[in-house]
């Protein structure tokens, strides 16, 4: 009895659709974990970066120099630094132009940086609507695999004279170990998504912060010089 109960006992012996189930949750629980270690990395890269950047534009340098500065060595994984870049680039060419409305040159400014916005909040949302499904689907697809392993352990019960405990129970053991996977996949996976969403806006409120400072430095500087 104890070699027919255990755990690798009853993952070989399910059935095969309950197997599939059992495939599909570990390996939905597997990509969720690299996901997991690959967002928490750059989601912490991008807060180190983003201080050390805001350090280097508030040290009182021209804005000129850092821009010569960032742009020899660009490093596209700094939202702030982007945003920057993004923001200067524009400005500095349309102020070039002569004849141009200083409203004129702050409004490409400012819609460059929306730009540069919208691709760094892709970037640190990239493979959190996959977490999202796995914390949502995970539990129901192991309750199907529980269901379905569960519906067998009854249908053999027609073939059995005498219905005990005994017979029944490998059927039903291995049924709740598609839903123990689920929730094995699920829980961490909800976790990271909601951890990594907050995250992601805190960091998106930093950059936009920022870009308004920003833009405000190129609104003195453009009434400035006209």
């Amino acid at each position: 009895m104890p070699d027919k109960m255990s755990i690798w006992s009853l993952v070989v012996n399910a059935s095969f659709v309950v197997q599939l189930v059992m495939l599909v949750l570990l390996l939905a629980s597997f990509i969720s974990w690299v996901m997991i270690f690959q967002r928490h990395f750059i989601l912490r890269q991008a807060q180190i970066k983003l201080r050390l950047f805001e350090d280097r534009f508030w040290s009182g340098m021209d804005l000129s120099q850092l821009f010569r500065e960032v742009n020899q060595e660009p490093d596209t994984d700094a939202g702030a630094e982007n945003v920057f870049r993004a923001g200067i680039k524009e400005f500095t060419r349309l102020n070039q132009q002569s004849g141009v409305d200083p409203d004129a040159v702050m409004d490409g400014a400012q819609r460059s940086m929306r730009v540069a916005l919208a691709r760094e909040e892709e970037k640190l949302e990239m493979h959190l609507p996959f977490l999202a499904t796995v914390g949502s689907t995970s539990p129901y697809v192991g309750l199907f695999g529980t269901v379905w392993g569960i519906m067998n352990s009854f249908r053999g019960l027609a073939n059995v004279h005498q219905a005990t405990l005994a017979s029944v129970a490998p059927g039903i053991s291995e049924a709740l170990i598609a839903t123990a996977i689920g929730l094995f996949a699920a829980i961490p996976a909800v976790i990271a998504y909601n951890r990594f969403s907050a995250k992601t806006e805190a960091l998106m409120n930093s950059y936009e912060t920022f870009a308004d400072e920003f833009s405000g430095v190129l609104h003195r500087r453009v009434h400035a010089s006209n």
